[in-house]
């Protein structure tokens, strides 16, 4: 994985962890973190799988979370220090919304990571993503907002459609 993004699977994890918080202490939050970062990574990779997207990007910018912020409700919180708030900067919109759409669907999450294994030996495996494909059930209370596709439906249905294009890139010549 290319060390430049990971400015942007931090940032985008830490807003998914924070529009969809875990309940039920320390471990439940550090259980929902991980399968956001697996999420992230998943979508990040498949977002920027070259080198070049990964440079395009530093120049380009990821976007930052102004519209996820306006979906979920989160845009009229005022920080209370001006820099408080710097790491949204670096938040992507689509991985966002691809992260979301692989943890509320398993049926994408599968061959998102078949997409990443193929990239590769440094691609990763499905053992990395553990959390991600086979949460168990401590896994699914810690992140039950995370995974709960009725609250997450706004911010996965962004880019649904361009997951899932890149996921079976076949299936716009059939059309």
């Amino acid at each position: 994985m290319h060390s430049d993004l990971s400015p942007v699977i931090a940032a985008t994890a830490q807003w998914l962890t924070r529009a969809y918080p875990a309940s039920g202490g320390a471990l439940a939050e550090a259980l929902c973190e991980v399968q956001a970062r697996q999420a992230v990574t998943v979508a990040v990779r498949l977002r920027y799988p070259s080198p070049m997207d990964v440079a395009l990007l530093g120049v380009a910018g990821p976007g930052g979370s102004a519209r996820l912020d306006w979906i979920t409700g989160a845009d009229g919180v005022t920080p209370t220090e001006p820099d408080a708030d710097a790491w949204r900067t670096w938040v992507d919109e689509v991985v966002a919304s691809w992260a979301a759409c692989l943890l509320t669907d398993p049926a994408l999450a599968e061959p998102a990571v078949a997409a990443l294994a193929g990239g590769g030996p440094s691609a990763g495996t499905p053992a990395e993503f553990r959390r991600l494909l086979a949460p168990d059930d401590a896994d699914r209370r810690a992140a039950a907002l995370l995974r709960h596709p009725d609250l997450v439906a706004p911010v996965a249905a962004l880019h649904h459609a361009g997951l899932t294009a890149r996921l079976d890139p076949g299936q716009a010549l059939v059309a």
